[in-house]
């Protein structure tokens, strides 16, 4: 039996003029409907918890590489969008999965424009909080010093905030489509810098690299930041700091074993 949909839904069903096409399910902190807009157009409405201002980096990218935005209402997390497959990159190797990804780098990385925080700021929160951390924190001291240095770095450097970056493209983020083969959704949008986007790519389906994780873990990396053209070292760099950042919100857990290994792995 198909449950009731929730009021804001059926509200925007009516407000938006939508067809409801069919049954719905639950996104990532929201609910997905799939639609038919008034003019014919199939398109899901994704109600929910959205990541701030994910409606003005798709709008931004107004179909480039990414899911075209339809219409939003952030006031209530709505968004309506351009209904892709529920296919994903989950299955796919790994390697050929990064290789896409690192293909829709190219598309996704725009100019900066202001509404979007900057990733300076975030990169200065980050230096602070591992500097703040006690000296007995289950981390490999040096690397949470290496990790430090580099947010600091990143925070006082001008190249960290020039272009629109999604931040979370990984293999459940990718959807095939009909007019391209495969998309981007679910951003989380900062003015930042390229660079920073491939760190998910080697914590998500991490117990698939189960006997040649620092192999699997280089093949990934590699792939992607060939496939985008991106430099090799700052990416590096990016994927240290983004993994000792996670590791510090994760402490007793098993995800910090695993994000020590991504950040070492890379530095071999």
């Amino acid at each position: 039996m198909t449950a009731p949909l929730p009021a804001t839904v059926r509200d925007l069903l009516d407000e938006w003029e939508l067809a409801d096409g069919g049954e719905s399910w639950d996104g990532e902190r929201c609910a997905v409907v799939p639609v038919t807009t008034v003019d014919g157009t199939p398109a899901v409405l994704k109600v929910g918890e959205q990541p701030a201002h994910a409606h003005l980096a798709l709008q931004h990218w107004h179909g480039r590489g990414a899911v075209r935005l339809l219409r939003a209402d952030p006031g209530r997390g709505a968004l309506l969008l351009e209904r892709a497959s529920r296919t994903d990159l989950r299955d796919h190797w790994d390697v050929e999965a990064c290789e896409v990804v690192g293909g829709l780098y190219r598309e996704l990385h725009r100019p900066a424009f202001p509404q979007l925080r900057r990733l300076s700021e975030h990169a200065a929160e980050v230096a602070a909080a591992l500097a703040a951390l006690p000296r007995d924190v289950p981390l490999p001291p040096r690397l949470v010093q290496q990790a430090r240095h580099l947010a600091g770095r990143f925070a006082a450097d001008p190249d960290t905030d020039g272009t629109v970056v999604h931040t979370d493209l990984h293999y459940g983020t990718v959807l095939a489509a009909e007019r391209a083969p495969w998309l981007a959704t679910s951003p989380r949008p900062l003015n930042g810098d390229p660079h920073v986007e491939v760190a998910p790519l080697l914590w998500h389906r991490y117990d698939e690299l189960a006997g040649r994780v620092r192999d699997g873990l280089r093949a990934r990396f590699h792939a992607a930041v060939d496939a985008a053209g991106l430099d090799e070292h700052r990416a590096r760099d990016w994927v240290v700091v983004r993994a000792v950042d996670l590791a510090r919100h994760r402490l007793g857990t098993d995800a910090v074993t695993r994000l020590v290994t991504i950040a070492k792995a890379v530095q071999d």
